[in-house]
């Protein structure tokens, strides 16, 4: 793991700081037999969840346009909502988000009962698969379903949301116990694997089973990436305790033995998000663990009250062998109905940093300005 001077790294936004902290990876066109004997390190920029805009209950933005006093659109253009981000992962091979929600058009499945006060139904319209793909120009994008918003459409929405991601040129992940492989500019590939508590993707809670499919995908794979929607949710959630959580009378899983398991079976990333907020991240085994990075992109009725405003973009490079060369972590904010931008202050990045010193004594990352340092 290299290390970094603390002085030379503050945190500002990620349009003036972030190509001198990590250099940009060209692709180039080289003969097959150069790249299998030197095969390039592979950057992937990873975020939390993200929703942009819902056709499934539009009163929501009745209320937020009273509240604001300005007209809001509940399926605005993803591609204008994307905008913001387009520089916190200009220069990733392989980029890495939750879709937090169906995506499709057309009467669907209720999923809430009426009169439920915590049940939220999510999804976007036909043309968000099209606008996650152009985020990245030169890159791969990799859409996670495994996760409890993905089947708010029901079956058929379930179904459809793959069918328009893939057609879209989006790579899937989360839908079964099989590894995603995505092919980098380079032609090398990464091994994507998504879990979840709820109904739509692999159980993280059988880590038995979590062993067996990382260490499938291991086995060829040099470089596997494992992303978790699990843990309990809001403003109280923000520490990561090494123990089954409940909410809202649900076992959402231990983030911990889930986490070291899928290290422990080959993984050399694993990405964490469903909390709404930011958590801990430490180094263990080699491999870095990102337990939530919290609300990147969340158009539509989500509540965006501090800390559940605050977000990151967390890219890893990621050697030939697997191994973890450096990680940097850029803090984003939004602001209602789900406007994002990058955050000066950096507030995300210390956040985590001192959450991990209280979960992670021993192995708690520390950040230093938008850098992620081994402790």
């Amino acid at each position: 793991m290299p290390s970094y001077r603390a002085d030379t790294l503050t945190p500002v936004p990620w349009v003036e700081t972030e190509p001198n902290v990590l250099p940009r990876i060209q692709a180039v066109s080289v003969p097959a037999e150069q790249i299998r004997e030197n095969p390039p390190d592979i950057r992937i920029c990873a975020g939390g969840d993200v929703l942009l805009g819902n056709n499934l209950d539009t009163t929501w933005a009745v209320r937020v346009s009273s509240r604001l006093g300005r007209q809001v659109s509940s399926t605005p253009d993803p591609d204008a909502l994307l905008d913001p981000l387009r520089p916190a992962v200009a220069h990733a091979d392989i980029v890495l988000l939750n879709v937090e929600g169906a995506i499709g058009e057309g009467p669907a499945t209720s999923k809430c009962r009426t009169g439920s006060r915590n049940c939220y139904a999510f999804r976007q319209a036909t043309e968000v698969a099209g606008a996650l793909r152009r985020l990245s120009e030169s890159g791969a994008v990799v859409g996670n379903i495994a996760n409890n918003h993905a089947m708010d459409a029901g079956h058929l929405g379930f179904v459809a949301t793959q069918r328009h991601l893939a057609s879209a040129g989006v790579y899937v992940t989360g839908a079964d116990t099989l590894a995603t492989a995505v092919v980098a500019a380079s032609g090398d590939t990464v091994a994507f694997l998504g879990f979840s508590t709820a109904q739509a993707g692999p159980d993280p809670r059988d880590l038995e089973a979590v062993r067996r499919h990382v260490s499938r995908a291991a086995a060829d794979h040099a470089r596997v990436v494992v992303t978790m929607h699990m843990g309990a949710e809001g403003v109280r959630a923000q520490r990561t305790p090494d123990e089954s959580e409940q909410y809202l009378g649900e076992d959402r899983g231990n983030t911990v033995a889930f986490a070291r398991a899928a290290v422990d079976a080959g993984a050399s990333a694993v990405i964490g998000h469903g909390p709404h907020v930011m958590r801990a991240a430490e180094w263990y085994g080699g491999a870095i663990i990102l337990y939530s990075l919290g609300n990147l992109l969340t158009y539509g009725p989500f509540s965006l009250a501090e800390p559940l405003n605050r977000g990151g973009v967390a890219c890893v490079t990621l050697a030939p062998d697997g191994g973890v060369r450096f990680a940097v972590l850029m803090s984003t904010r939004q602001q209602p109905p789900g406007i994002l931008a990058p955050d000066p202050t950096g507030r995300a990045a210390w956040l985590v940093d001192s959450l991990s010193q209280l979960d992670f004594p021993s192995s708690g990352a520390r950040l230093y300005g938008v850098a992620v340092i081994r402790h």
